[in-house]
């Protein structure tokens, strides 16, 4: 029948003697080492794309070429606090918030598509 089971031997542990315990700093060792691992290849380079994209829309100004997120080019024509228009053909404007401006193209980028 242990064929299948192989059987468990085990030892007494001796009297009045306690278990070995590892050291406890040991143990947290691998969990705080994946924390900083995850720190510096995920959220840290985020964190520095977010930063540059808050600068990008910050310094966006009145006839600057940008592309949205949703892939729409334009020229912008005017800036709110929190959207802007911009031109996407002659006497088509939209409005669009500032967040959704993912680029802002060279000049004349518009005048070569």
């Amino acid at each position: 029948m242990s064929f299948f089971i192989s059987e468990a031997l085990a030892e007494a542990p001796a009297a009045g003697a306690a278990a070995p315990q590892g050291d406890p700093l040991m143990g947290l060792l691998f969990p705080i080492g994946l924390i900083i691992i995850l720190y510096f290849f995920m959220i840290r380079p985020q964190v520095k794309r977010q930063k540059e994209h808050k600068a990008m829309v910050d310094s966006l100004s009145k006839g600057d070429e940008v592309a949205t997120v949703g892939g729409v080019l334009g020229r912008v024509i005017s800036l709110d606090e929190n959207f802007a228009t911009i031109e996407v053909a002659e006497g088509v404007n939209i409005k669009i918030r500032r967040q959704a401006v993912e680029s802002i193209l060279p000049k004349g980028t518009l005048k070569e598509i």
